[in-house]
């Protein structure tokens, strides 16, 4: 009974020595010095806004794209004990000890490093060779750019992550049909296939055309498939139902300003006022200050008042503020009374400053009438609504519009941000725009209750449940159709300038000696793989025409496995470049890399296909063999070359720092001394 004792339990197991060791290669170029530089990175500025408010448990809608991104960058966040509390408001701010820098930016490293070896298993899914897999893995961890890109929190490694990932499962799940239909595997690689799709889309918007080339080429599987006679026969809308929709008089609003840069902010007042003079020698008003706080915060909350009343309670029944309408904006905890007047505003001084008014007893009147204009409006009657209305509040007096400026205050402003009254004659900004985000009619007219009732959270009726779909169309709806506003960057550039990499993008520059970061890419790489797609296209059209009368310049075979690589790598490197031309959004380099990474991946099929089919002698083939290990070998030399600027050290002398200005376009940071 107990027979199978008498025999050792042996368990084999085969480990592929490449994949190992090209997993470790790529850990040890995205983790090491992972928390260097201990200071804020170019989009970090960005990002690290959504990291704070997902720590603080702030809702936010964001326009730049789907949250799931933004997410992950939290949850390295939450791993590492953040608790929210910096203020990302400069490119270069050193970083608090409260911060935990290197688990912020160990998804994105983690997400880079993996790219690696998915290169290598893509290929060998595609029938190529372990050598052309293992060129395309190393071709993926020594490009510069993909490194500097995975090693900060930011997004791109975890999108490509998750299209290459795609990829992989998909072409996993294609190779076991010969076999294994049906089976577990099967199931499972279909299913990846379709979670890594979606998380691609939920990272970037990007990711959807990713998705959509691969269920083009599983269509044409399929219908060869068919033809193969071998086979047998509110979050929006739960924010928005617990509170009351329609703005009236006495309602208790916080706004938010619509632009969200450069964090997302609330219109916010404090019992502390303007310097009498600032540092610059200008004076102030020495009213109370106004500021954009980027917390949740109860003096963040106003009351909208009747000028011709006194009351600051929702009457019964309510009578709503409509497009046109002027009102009091009061603050709920101080009582004063939002103001602006013909004083400049301390960091913009061609702007009015705003203020809550104190009446000092002096020749100084109020001036605390604005007009609300529902700028998203279907008609001159719409009622101000909350969430869903997008409004500007004009001044009556001066006919300046309450916007926030973007520029951070001094100590005495505890580095929140400006908000000032802008001459309506400057035109329209996003920054102008305010909206709704909290809402609750007031009940308390004395003081002391009032103040009760702003420290308690919003009520929220959840009796009258949304379904699922309901909340989540509306919430998308909500994301797709926000305006990202269009605006020129020091380091923008347009999709033309990315093939031959004739920008580059200073992430970071030390602040007293020449150590900088800088997203620029491996140049042979870049240059080779420009190279590889267009003989790929010139050989294909040359195939095609001879196959058309008749001529097979290569077996069956190694036409099919031609076609199907340039699917994947040149289909996606199509997806995820050409629609930049068709949109109308401030364009970076670092956007090209989704589509950088399919095309590296055709270096190495192009290259096994010209040795195998073109180079037909034993000299050619020798010759060629030489000639990639000479080319591979610059790869590796310019990636060392430009290391220092890829990791930020070492601090690199002026004429070092000259003699990597490889493009007069590139912009190198000399330092003046």
């Amino acid at each position: 009974m107990l027979g199978f004792l008498k025999k050792p339990i042996v368990v084999t197991a085969e480990i592929n020595m490449n994949l190992i060791a090209l997993t470790v290669m790529g850990l040890v170029s995205r983790l090491w010095g992972l928390s260097y530089p201990r200071a804020v990175v170019f989009d970090e500025v960005y990002y690290g806004q959504f990291v704070s408010l997902y720590m603080k448990r702030i809702f936010f809608v964001d326009d730049s794209g789907p949250p799931f991104g933004h997410m992950l960058l939290a949850l390295g966040g939450y791993l590492g004990g953040f608790d929210g509390n910096f203020l990302w408001n400069r490119i270069g701010a050193e970083y608090s000890m409260n911060v935990p820098v290197w688990s912020l930016r160990l998804l994105p490293a983690l997400a880079g490093a993996l790219c690696v070896p998915l290169a290598y298993q893509i290929l060998v899914e595609l029938q190529f060779s372990h050598c052309a897999a293992l060129g395309a893995a190393l071709l993926i961890l020594l490009e510069n750019s993909l490194i500097t890109q995975s090693r900060f929190m930011l997004l791109e490694s975890i999108l490509i992550f998750f299209i290459l990932l795609a990829v992989l499962s998909y072409l996993k799940f294609y190779n076991l049909q010969r076999h294994s239909f049906f089976s577990g595997s099967w199931w499972f690689w279909l299913l990846l296939t379709g979670v890594a799709c979606s998380c691609a889309v939920g990272v970037k918007y990007m990711g959807l055309f990713t998705y959509i080339l691969l269920l083009a080429i599983a269509g044409l599987h399929f219908w060869h498939m068919i033809g193969d006679q071998n086979l047998s026969n509110g979050g929006l809308a739960r924010i928005t139902q617990g509170q009351p929709l329609e703005v009236a008089y006495g309602s208790q609003i916080t706004l938010r300003n619509v632009l969200g840069k450069p964090m997302q902010c609330w219109l916010h007042s404090h019992t502390n006022t303007y310097p009498i003079r600032y540092e610059n020698g200008r004076g102030s008003s020495h009213q109370q200050q106004v500021t954009c706080y980027p917390f949740k915060d109860v003096n963040n909350w106003w009351i909208v008042k009747d000028p011709g009343m006194q009351q600051l309670v929702v009457s019964n029944p309510p009578r709503p503020v409509r497009h046109g309408d002027i009102v009091q904006l009061v603050h709920g905890i101080t009582t004063r009374y939002l103001n602006t007047h013909d004083v400049a505003a301390p960091l913009s001084p061609h702007s009015q400053e705003v203020s809550c008014y104190i009446d000092y007893n002096i020749s100084m009147p109020a001036q605390n009438l604005w007009r609300v204009e529902i700028v998203n409006r279907e008609s001159d009657t719409d009622v101000w609504k909350t969430i869903l209305s997008e409004v500007r509040f004009v001044h009556v007096n001066t006919s300046a519009v309450l916007k926030l400026s973007g520029a951070s205050l001094p100590e005495w402003g505890y580095r929140q941000l400006e908000v000032v009254g802008e001459k309506l004659s400057k035109g329209y900004h996003q920054s102008m725009v305010w909206n709704v985000e909290e809402h609750r009619y007031g009940k308390s007219q004395e003081q002391k209750e009032r103040e009760v009732e702003l420290h308690s959270p919003t009520q929220m009726d959840i009796s009258k449940n949304l379904s699922f779909m309901a909340k989540f169309t509306e919430l998308q709806w909500k994301i797709l159709t926000l305006k990202n506003e269009d605006t020129e960057h020091k380091y923008s550039s347009s999709a033309l300038d990315w093939i031959t990499m004739d920008t580059n993008i200073a992430y970071w520059l030390h602040p007293t000696s020449g150590a900088q970061i800088h997203l620029l890419g491996n140049v042979v790489t870049w240059a080779s793989a420009n190279i590889a797609a267009v003989v790929y296209m010139c050989l294909s059209l040359w195939y095609l025409i001879r196959r058309r009368r008749k001529v097979y310049d290569i077996p069956e075979g190694a036409w099919q496995l031609w076609v199907s690589a340039g699917g994947i790598c040149v289909g996606g490197w199509a997806v995820n470049y050409l629609p930049f031309f068709l949109m109308e959004k401030t364009l970076f380099l670092y956007h090209y890399l989704p589509a950088l990474t399919f095309q590296i991946l055709l270096i190495p099929i192009v290259l096994q296909h010209l040795g195998d089919h073109l180079c037909r002698s034993l000299l050619l083939k020798s010759m060629f063999s030489a000639s990639i290990v000479a080319w591979f070998s610059s790869v590796y030399f310019v990636y060392c070359t430009f290391s220092p600027v890829t990791y930020g050290e070492p601090s690199l002398s002026v004429t070092e720092l000259k003699d990597l200005r490889w493009k007069d376009s590139w912009n190198i940071l000399i330092r003046k001394h």
